[in-house]
């Protein structure tokens, strides 16, 4: 009934089930009280003999049933309050703990958990959860208190009524607990239909230029029809098992409270109870079932809340990169003996040995999945080797301070990513106090100061995912931004991948000039743009096969030379074609 790893999650947050509990529990001995006041002012009504008596007999009854109705209205908003506290700082704890978790796994992104649907946990998923909290975690505690108090004091006015009103209330647990199991399967279907349904969306929305040009949007449609129609079914699955449950618990509790009414209406037939006392069992009865009724309908949204809080906790419980508290005192970068695979069964890269000086132009080339963005990786420390080490400047990377190492290291990539905001806040990322000439300054080194005046100046929103500027324009800003931070090491990772000559030449212009004065490492597919490094390793199959500089590889005319005369001859029977 109650997921214990969820209820940690909830950290000092949980004392306020407590206090919700304890304010149903005084609301439900104020209705009691409210009841057996009203039963006693009928009675008294009913032998009221104005020549024997006077009015003031019912001051008490009356007394006590106006501050019973006090007390509930104010423990009821009580409670109310405090659900509403919960839901707020559990939602609120459980986003900061999302939150912290995605930037403790650093730039390794959440494994097995899609941009989609990783959003929808974090904002779906905690509203699910947040229910869970306020509603289903105390109720359980509040049906589980409720009859034992209520039998404790209907125990007084007639032992075998109040015997059998308790032995009834199990029959609502035990149904519950009857369609728990299918109502688990059932809930985890419908997350994972919901979780899908959103990628194959987000899917469609962000490849609909591809669609449309491969007339391929009518097939994606009748796919998308397929998913929603799938969800459709395990709503209604959903809903069905939610409507047959609802009605097992009300044929349980009002049958129960019907039974109880005729044994009280029995009672006072064979003169064993006074009408009045018939009448408070009566009036009480229903409540012996209503707070596990209650609990019953708060069951459903709790298992759609713990389907989404397992998500939750499977991505809060993925592994982190370890970082030590270490400060980077040197900016050279050396892989010993690395081994590395994702899948436990192919080496992504096999006993690789690099290193990368503090000065100079250090290029990894290969062909495609060879294992050179895997070294990136590495080097950033988003994931670790199974054998080998990578150190920073002679310390471990594992033992540095992450704070510390990335503020000296800077990426930029062929999908670099550019924020929907103006230019000058995109700059203000990387330093906050930048100046307008400063940025202007590192445009000018990318060849775009001209352009950014001619289009808005600094103040030039760029749009989600940089559709209002050129490929090429978009990875020269993000050069010139990470220039404006000037870090110690810079890794280029494809960062002239699908760009115009142009732009592809401005940026290794700019590459090389770093390398005067940085760590510069350069992953490049297309061989003569590593033509001018002080150093080449050539890759194959996540091996180091050859190294040296550009004319001594060229000599021994290995696997590199070949690669790099076939490119020449593409390249120059390009040129012809086009001339």
């Amino acid at each position: 009934m109650i997921n214990k790893k969820l209820i940690r999650l909830l950290g000092r947050n949980a004392r306020y089930v407590f206090y919700v509990v304890v304010f149903m529990v005084i609301s439900l001995i104020a209705n009691i009280s409210l009841t057996a006041g009203i039963c006693r002012s009928i009675e008294l009504t009913a032998e009221y003999n104005p020549r024997e008596s006077n009015l003031s007999v019912f001051l008490l009854p009356a007394g006590i049933a106006l501050i019973s109705i006090a007390v509930r209205y104010v423990s009821s908003r009580t409670a109310g309050n405090l659900r509403d506290t919960i839901g707020r700082k559990a939602k609120k704890g459980l986003r900061e703990k999302v939150y912290k978790k995605i930037v403790k796994l650093g730039v390794r992104s959440a494994e097995g958990m899609s941009m989609a649907g990783l959003s929808q946990i974090s904002i779906e998923g905690i509203e699910q959860l947040d229910l869970y909290y306020s509603s289903y975690v105390p109720q359980l505690f509040y049906a589980v208190t409720a009859p034992v108090i209520l039998f404790f004091i209907t125990v007084w006015v007639d032992w075998r009524i109040a015997v059998l009103l308790l032995a009834c209330v199990p029959l609502i647990p035990l149904s519950i607990v009857a369609v728990s199991k299918y109502a688990k399967r059932i809930f985890a279907k419908y997350w994972g239909k919901y979780t899908t349904m959103g990628d194959s969306f987000l899917d469609s929305i962000q490849g609909l230029k591809e669609l449309k040009i491969f007339k391929a949007d009518g097939a994606q449609q009748v796919k998308m029809n397929a998913a929603s129609e799938e969800f459709r079914k395990i709503t209604m699955k959903v809903l069905v098992m939610q409507l047959a449950s609802t009605t097992i618990m009300d044929l349980v509790a009002y049958g129960g409270a019907g039974v109880g009414t005729s044994f009280a209406v029995f009672g006072v037939v064979n003169g064993r109870l006074s009408p009045y006392s018939a009448l408070f069992l009566i009036l009480v009865a229903v409540e012996f079932f209503l707070p596990l009724r209650a609990f019953g309908s708060a069951f459903h949204v709790a298992m759609n809340g713990v389907s989404a809080g397992n998500k939750i906790l499977s991505l809060l419980e993925q592994s982190e990169p370890f970082w030590g508290e270490e400060e980077v005192e040197s900016t050279e970068l050396e892989m010993r003996g690395i081994t590395f695979s994702y899948d436990g069964e192919r080496d992504s890269l096999k006993d690789v040995s690099v290193s990368f000086p503090k000065t100079g132009m250090v290029s990894i080339v290969g062909e495609s999945g060879c294992g050179k963005s895997t070294i990136i990786k590495m080097l950033l420390g988003a994931i670790r080797p199974q054998a080998g080490e990578v150190f920073v400047g002679g310390k471990k990377i594992g033992n540095l301070s992450r704070e510390n190492f990335y503020s000296r290291i800077a990426v930029v990539s062929y999908d670099s990513y550019l924020f929907n905001v103006t230019v000058r806040e995109n700059f203000m990322l990387a330093d906050k106090n930048a100046t307008d000439d400063e940025i202007y300054s590192a445009l000018k080194k990318v060849n775009l100061a001209d352009f950014i005046l001619d289009n808005g100046g600094l103040d030039k929103k760029i749009s989600e995912d940089s559709a209002n500027i050129s490929g090429g324009q978009k990875q020269r800003l993000a050069l010139a931004i990470n220039l404006l931070a000037d870090k110690d090491i810079y890794l280029f990772d494809e960062a002239t991948n699908n760009i115009d000559i142009e732009s592809e030449a401005v940026i290794m212009d700019n590459i090389k000039k770093l390398s005067a004065e940085k760590n510069v490492v350069l992953i490049s597919h297309r061989l003569e743009n590593v033509v001018p490094s002080d150093f080449i390793y050539f890759m194959e199959s996540g091996e180091i096969t050859e190294s040296g500089k550009h004319e001594e590889l060229i000599s021994r005319n290995g696997a590199y030379a070949k690669l790099y005369k076939t490119q020449k001859e593409l390249e120059k029977g390009y040129v012809e074609e086009e001339a």
